[in-house]
């Protein structure tokens, strides 16, 4: 009888241990799959990228021939400032009425267009702005990518623009449900 119970033990364990491999072998072929997925999605979002970058460029070319399209920042503009934000109106968890933020914008321009830099006072890259001037006020524009872990647009649009003062209004949209207000105040930098 006890040949029989350890027989049936040995068995058992055995089954156990055949069925452990199997699972390891699932577990190997589950975290390989979620590599490929993932590594297809850091692919698309490349492409969805390129995409939007021709489609601008696009635009760009069928522009109607009389319109007029400022490809560099007006003397008054170019540069270097000084920003001052406060939070304004808010609903959103992560941006709370009174937050104040200071950052360094520089309006700049490339083969696409105008641009507006946005670092920080350690000089880390913030954010890049695509922007538009129409002489009486400047519009930029800001949406995170596909593969951002948070989903936002951010537009921010300056209506008061002197040599030495810029200000307007900071809007971001960080959810359907999120809206953040923020005033916006520039200041020309002394360090050009």
């Amino acid at each position: 009888m006890s040949i029989c119970k350890t027989s049936l033990m040995i068995v058992l364990l055995s089954g156990a241990l055949l069925s452990g491999c199997d699972n390891n072998q699932k577990q190997e072929q589950l975290e390989q799959r979620e590599r490929a997925i993932l590594e297809k999605e850091k692919e698309f979002a490349q492409k969805e990228a390129d995409y939007y970058s021709l489609i601008r460029m696009r635009d760009s070319l069928m522009t109607r021939k009389d319109t007029v399209i400022i490809r560099q920042w007006p003397a008054s503009i170019a540069g270097v400032w000084n920003s001052r934000s406060v939070c304004r109106e808010s609903n959103c968890s992560d941006y709370v009425i009174g937050d104040q933020r200071a950052n360094i914008w520089e309006f700049a321009n490339d083969s696409t267009g105008l641009l507006t830099r946005v670092v920080d006072k350690n000089n880390n890259l913030v954010r890049v702005y695509n922007a538009q001037y129409d002489s009486t006020s400047i519009q930029l524009s800001f949406t995170s990518d596909s593969s951002s872990a948070k989903q936002s647009t951010i537009s921010i649009e300056l209506t008061s623009v002197t040599a030495d003062l810029l200000k307007g209004i900071q809007t971001i949209k960080a959810s359907q449900s999120c809206i953040a207000k923020f005033s916006v105040e520039l200041t020309r930098s002394t360090n050009r």
